[in-house]
Parts: structure tokens; sequence; C-alpha cells
């Protein structure tokens, strides 16, 4: 089981100060967010991709790659790759790149975004989202595992004996999530190439969910990539922990009561209820987050949420700290306590090279 944060990169106002950071100041706090992950003991940290305000990730992979050499072990992945608006050539070459530099520790979430201004700022209809995610990524898909790529489709001009470049590292390429909030195609996707799932669970009520994971995992089997429960799954997630539930409460709620997008919809308290959010104590982060095995099975990646809001980079680091120290020990003890076996752990490199080579010389011995 992987545990790790994934940011948004958004450009908030502090309520509590009325103070805005800067895109200059928002951007070292994304690094400063990477570095600490790794120091705490997290596996991952992803980054979001956006091209409008208030928004700075718009360069996932100049980001990663400048955290790839501040970091020795930290899984680098995008919390969403938007495969509709950018060129799966620049996309398999950009992130092949990355997997070099880093020595494997990357993988990226493919998602549409939800900004749909950013379809005809890079030429593309909206209303072909959905037939955008599905050929991208079969391209994408391609150039990976094809040294040579003929290829012919609706959305871009033909390639005609074509290389990426650089190949990817060992021959295995950078380990794909197909993320969804909404959209059953996408976990179809996911299912019919063996990739892993995200559903990124923050917003909405556990039941819509549970429907997603459970056609992801049906259609995996399906396709004939192992059991429904060996399907790769992943959930995000929101804390805000103090020692005392009262005293996270009392300190979020400006920042909920304000936010974007939280604020002027529900109470604090029904969000909390009826979403992944936790506002409160170690304990209460501890038990919520165990729920989630409960709704949706065993899985192999959990990302929080933490530098939302507007909150202060200090008080980041603050819950980054209360996360490694008094969370994650006992997160990783009960999520691994009762796993089956046969329950894959959270992809990295090392074991999926060591899976190529294993099947290659099966292959050749056969």
């Amino acid at each position: 089981m992987q545990f790790g944060v994934f940011t948004v990169g958004d450009v908030t106002p502090d309520p509590t100060t009325g103070r805005t950071p800067s895109e200059h100041e928002r951007i070292k706090a994304m690094v400063a967010i990477a570095q600490k992950a790794e120091e705490v003991g997290l596996d991952v940290f992803a980054t979001g991709e956006h091209h409008n305000p208030p928004f700075v990730p718009s360069s996932p992979t100049t980001m990663l790659g400048w955290i790839a050499a501040r970091t020795e072990r930290l899984i680098l992945s995008t919390a969403t790759t938007l495969i509709t608006t950018n060129d799966p050539v620049k996309i398999a070459e950009d992130f092949a790149m990355l997997q070099h530099l880093a020595d494997g520790r990357v993988d990226l979430m493919l998602g549409r975004g939800n900004t749909g201004p950013v379809y005809p700022w890079f030429g593309q209809d909206i209303r072909q989202g959905i037939p955008l995610a599905i050929e991208n990524y079969a391209l994408l898909h391609q150039l990976w595992r094809e040294d040579v790529v003929d290829w012919k489709g609706r959305f871009r001009t033909p390639l005609q004996g074509f290389t990426s470049t650089p190949r990817p590292l060992d021959g295995v390429p950078p380990f794909v999530w197909h993320g969804s909030i909404r959209s059953p195609e996408i976990a179809e996707q996911a299912a019919f190439y063996g990739d892993g799932f995200f559903a990124n669970n923050i917003f909405w009520p556990k039941e819509h969910f549970q429907q997603l994971i459970g056609l992801y995992r049906e259609r995996y089997a399906h396709y004939g990539h192992g059991t429904p429960e060996q399907a790769m799954v992943g959930l995000g997630g929101q804390l805000f922990v103090r020692k005392n539930s009262q005293d996270a409460v009392r300190e979020f709620r400006p920042y909920f009561d304000n936010a974007p997008v939280y604020g002027h919809g529900p109470s604090l308290e029904e969000f909390t209820e009826q979403t992944p959010l936790t506002v409160g104590s170690p304990q209460e982060a501890i038990e919520k987050t165990l729920t989630f095995r409960e709704s949706f099975g065993d899985y192999q990646r959990q990302l929080f949420l933490l530098d939302h809001a507007g909150l202060p980079l200090k008080t980041v680091l603050e819950q980054l700290d209360i996360l490694g120290e008094e969370i994650l020990p006992v997160l990783r003890r009960e999520f691994a306590a009762g796993r089956p076996a046969d329950v894959p752990g959270g992809p990295t490199h090392e074991a999926r090279a060591a899976k190529a080579r294993q099947d290659a010389a099966a292959s050749a011995a056969a």
C-alpha cells in the first residue's frame, strides 16, 4: 500500500490574514511539500495540471524533474495529465525523459480535467472529451511499447515510421492511472489496458465511487488481467488534523467556509459526514481512512490533499509532520493486516521491470 499527497497548485487567499501568495511562492511551496513528504516517510507526491489562474502547475514534468533531483525514493506522479489536450507524442517523450532522470520513480494519472475552456485553448472540442481520451491514450500506449509506430486517427496528423525518444527506462513504460470522478468510460478504459484506476472521491458520496470502482474491477477481470480484487485502485482524501479535534475544527473552519471549492455550500460538518474530508484528531483521521477499505476493498494507493483552501505553507508542513509521525505508521500496519497475499501492492518501477525480465525469460525458454 502506497501513501502520499497530491496538490492542485491553487493560489488561494488565506481567509484569516487576507494574504494571497505569489505564484513564485506557491510553486516553491509545492516543492517544499514534496521534499517534506519524503522526509516524513510518504511514498508518493503528485501534482495536478492546470493552464488557468488561480492555478500554477502548467508544466508538471518541469516541476517533477526539479523535485526528482532533490529526492531519493519518492515516487513522482501527476494528479492529472490532460490526455485530451496534450499531444500523446509529447506526453510519451516528456514522461520517458523524466523516468530516466528519476531512475524510474515516475508514473502519471491521465484525466480530462475540470476546466472546460482548456479544450479550445489547445485546439480541441470539449464535446469530444471521451473520444479524445480514448484515442489519445491508445496512441500513447502504442508509442511506449513499439519502437516504430504507424498511426492514423481522428484527432491528430498521422505518424509514419515514428519512434518516440527516449525509449522507456528498462523497456518498461511509466505506470498509468486513469483518473475519473464521474465517467464509466474511463473506468472501462483502465480495465481494458490493465492499468490503474484512480477514483478521486473527495467531493461526492461513497456510493457513486463504489459503482465506478466496482465496474472497473469487474471489467479488469473480464479482460483477463486478474481477479477483481487484484485490480489496481487509488483513492483520494483530505485531512486537517490537530492533537485535539476541537482545535482542528476551530482552526480549519474559516478556510473551509471561504475556499472556492468548499465554501458557501454544505457546512463543514455536513461535508465531513458525506465525503472523505477529515477535520479532527489523528485517531479520527486513522479511523475514517480505514473505512475506505470497507467501502472499496483492498487498494494500492492513498493520496491525501493537505495544501488546500489557502492554508499557509507552515501549517501544511505541520500537517505532514503529524501525518508521518502519528497517522502513517498506524495506517501502514492496519492496511497490511488481513490483506490477501494475492492482492498486489502499489506499482513501482523496480517490481514492474523485474516482472518484465521474468516474462521475457519465460518466453525465451518456451
